[in-house]
């Protein structure tokens, strides 16, 4: 219903989680040493009386890739309305920090590198919608707010960062404190600037 086309789909690894409770466990799950490395991965979580459950059930996927590509986490999105959080992200590890990491760095660095300029928006579909027509220097955070981290990180890639958030008030609050987290790594040649929709409107549309 996003509108993503097959191709944007497959740069971006989109992917689903079946609604099951045991599915990766069944299909990697063969040894004890991988029942381990999919709980420290955050994949499946062991049940108090044993056994052990899916940590993604029933969610389209979004792999989240570190600079050099390699999948270090997920953002999972409901498919039923009745699931809650309506967006699920791999719990805090040492390769998944959500501070230290940008969603579609990797997928943008080409354009980033080219323009040295980024837009920070709220969400996934958000960076993959404006990268399916041609605008592919977007990030978003990790369901988080913008970080020093977050800052430091872009500044080393580009230029110029421009806050392009959805035009509600949830919007209007994380554009202020993105400012407030900004200004003190504003330079002669590091700029920061904000890019306000209409009422109604988010990046994506």
């Amino acid at each position: 219903a996003r509108g993503i086309d097959g191709n944007t789909a497959k740069e971006f690894c989109i992917g689903y989680s079946k609604n099951s409770w045991d599915d990766l466990t069944k299909k990697f799950g063969k040894t004890e040493k991988n029942i381990d490395q999919l709980v420290e991965a955050g994949l499946i979580i062991k049940k108090d009386n044993g056994g052990y459950i899916d940590f993604f059930r029933n969610r389209v996927m979004f792999p989240i890739r570190d600079n050099r590509g390699d999948v270090v986490g997920f953002g999972g999105r409901r498919v039923d309305e009745k699931d809650n959080p309506k967006y699920l992200n791999s719990r805090e590890m040492p390769l998944f920090k959500k501070k230290y990491l940008l969603y579609g760095l990797f997928e943008g660095k080409q354009q980033i590198s080219a323009t040295k300029e980024v837009i920070l928006v709220e969400g996934y579909t958000d960076v993959i919608g404006l990268s399916q027509y041609g605008i592919g220097n977007a990030l978003a955070t990790l369901g988080t707010a913008t970080t020093e981290s977050h800052i430091k990180l872009i500044f080393q890639k580009a230029n110029k960062v421009i806050f392009c958030f959805d035009a509600d008030n949830a919007g209007k609050k994380a554009s202020m404190r993105a400012l407030e987290t900004s200004l003190p790594f504003i330079r002669q040649n590091k700029s920061v600037e904000f890019l306000m929709l209409d009422k109604g409107s988010d990046p994506d549309t």
